[in-house]
């Protein structure tokens, strides 16, 4: 396990809050615009740093996986159904979530992380997210509100 992850209480995998430098088999997953104008916040780093490409808001680009929250939240919701299945498919890979959404979008972790709620162990969440969750179905980590 890198810097970059760390286990919570119940085991999940948290994201850490600052990344500066991906380990192998790490994947950066970011907050995004349909059109990929990565012009700002964790968008812009992942270009910068981590292979994103401007003009791709979906998808896996270099070392990192952008998904679009801003086109509304069910919008949101699906893009992190794709990503969970993505990730699913690629067990060898991290990773790592960022606050997706809770920037520029302005949502609150309340409003997203139940999307992330099927996340699997190579899929690193950030803390406000797991704090999200594990409230919502204490002991049963990925159970969202609801269900």
């Amino acid at each position: 396990m890198s810097d970059n992850v760390t286990t919570g209480a119940g085991g999940r995998a948290i994201s850490a809050a600052q990344i500066d430098v991906l380990a192998d088999g790490e994947v950066f997953v970011f907050g995004s615009n349909p059109a990929g104008h990565h012009a700002a916040g964790a968008a812009r780093f992942a270009v910068e740093r981590f292979g994103a490409v401007v003009g791709e808001g979906h998808g896996m680009h270099g070392r990192s996986y952008a998904i679009d929250t801003m086109s509304g939240l069910p919008v949101l919701r699906a893009e992190a159904a794709t990503f969970l299945s993505f990730a699913a498919a690629h067990p060898e890979l991290t990773f790592l979530v960022t606050e997706v959404g809770c920037g520029i979008a302005g949502y609150v972790p309340e409003e997203v992380a139940p999307a992330f709620a099927g996340a699997g162990a190579n899929v690193a969440l950030p803390a406000s997210f797991a704090a999200v969750l594990d409230e919502a179905a204490p002991g049963e980590p990925g159970v969202a509100p609801g269900e």
